[in-house]
């Protein structure tokens, strides 16, 4: 990702054209989901929850199976990420400046919706239920996982054909009816060395732009403290709450159903108030309930917390890409976003490495629910710090509104 994202965001921008790569990228990833099915079903035993009925012989040998899945989802993962460059750069071509919050943030909502239809979706092919409903019938399960290939043992290696065919469904929308309108016809030159440059390179090219370089720095803090929260919620929840384990599929819908509400929410804000105060007021809201969280002294009050960090749970997102985008030409966005995918995936990895400091340098000497509430510590300094750091960024919206 490393070399390639710079790569990237210099095609996007010499040749204005994002939706075929954004396409690509997709069904790349889709494939990708449905060799790791067979890798799985084919290759590797087949254990865990959810698995029933009879299981065949190996047809492949299971270290060239392990090696399959790992290179699949590799695959899959990075063009996933290599999508986004693309997919965030389409924004400026689709709606007006004044409208970049609202879509921005009915974006990101839908997104929620089709990560809740997703799960819903996938559940009956790994365990043969639904939240709330409990079993399905036993003759409706027996059709799907028949109708649907690779899915006939149930299990977790049973859901990546269905995720694979709907992550291709929710994207009919963009594939049928969004198109590059400033799309440069004929043959156009590509920067190819000037993309190969190291990430120093394009950080200095970004200088140009006043406030870019701080917020990409900003970025990453948040993000870092974002990631890590997400990654680690459920298990705080577990060892510092006392919930069962189990509850994960539970915290996720806590955390998602509000998220499609506030998502649309504060993109209506960024419109109002512009995505640079709006996304301040966001971070502030994290801190708050961020100590919250750490302070609660019930299951009910957690609950209600986490209710509550679900909606501004996709304000972030929502805000941040009307706020680069606030900062830099429309031509020269594919760059700018290469640079926020890159910042995302270093902060996921420094994030989870310092909560894991925290947790497991405290657990032996303060206990486990102490360590586990010093780790959200750590996430809730990072979101300050990235707050103190974005009151240097220049907001450009403010400037645009009082000058027309």
């Amino acid at each position: 990702m490393v070399v390639s994202i710079p790569v990237f965001g210099a095609i996007s921008d010499a040749t204005q054209r994002r939706k075929s790569w954004v396409v690509g990228f997709t069904l790349i990833a889709c494939l990708s989901l449905v060799v790791m099915a067979i890798f799985g079903q084919k290759g590797l035993p087949l254990v865990g929850e959810g698995i029933t009925g009879a299981i065949s012989g190996a047809v492949i040998s299971p270290g060239v199976a392990l090696f399959g899945v790992l290179a699949a989802f590799t695959v899959a993962n990075y063009a996933y990420q290599g999508a986004q460059p693309f997919y965030n750069a389409m924004m400026p071509e689709l709606v007006p400046v004044d409208h970049r919050g609202r879509l921005s943030g009915l974006g990101t909502a839908l997104g929620y919706v089709g990560s809740i239809v997703g799960v819903l979706l996938s559940i009956p092919f790994f365990t043969a239920t639904l939240p709330i409903l409990g079993a399905l019938p036993e003759r409706l399960i027996a059709f799907l996982r028949s109708a649907v290939p690779l899915t006939e043992h149930g299990g977790r290696v049973s859901t990546f054909v269905p995720t694979a065919m709907f992550f291709l469904l929710f994207s009919l929308p963009l594939i049928l009816f969004c198109r590059d309108h400033n799309a440069v016809r004929g043959k156009t030159h590509v920067p190819w060395r000037e993309a190969f440059r190291d990430v120093r390179e394009t950080l200095k090219e970004a200088r140009k732009h006043p406030g870019t370089v701080r917020f990409i720095f900003t970025s990453f803090l948040y993000q870092d403290a974002l990631g890590t929260i997400t990654a680690t919620m459920a298990l705080y929840a577990i060892f510092a709450m006392g919930f069962d384990k189990g509850s994960e599929v539970t915290l996720f819908l806590i955390l998602t159903i509000p998220a499609v509400f506030g998502s649309y929410i504060v993109g209506r804000l960024v419109d109002r108030f512009g995505p640079k105060r709006t996304l301040s007021w966001v971070l502030i809201s994290w801190v708050v309930l961020l100590v919250a969280m750490i302070i609660v002294p019930s299951k009910t009050a957690f609950w209600i917390v986490g209710a509550f960090i679900g909606l501004i749970y996709g304000g972030i997102s929502t805000a941040e890409r009307p706020l680069l985008l606030s900062l830099v030409p429309d031509v020269e966005a594919g760059r700018f976003f290469s640079l926020m995918v890159l910042s995302s995936r270093a902060a996921a990895i420094v994030g989870p490495f310092i909560w894991a400091l925290a947790v497991d340098g405290l657990s032996s000497s303060m206990g486990v629910g102490f360590a586990y509430r010093a780790g959200v510590v750590t996430v809730a300094i990072g979101m300050m710090l990235a707050l103190l750091l974005l009151r240097g960024v220049p907001d450009n919206f403010r400037r645009s509104v009082s000058s027309q």
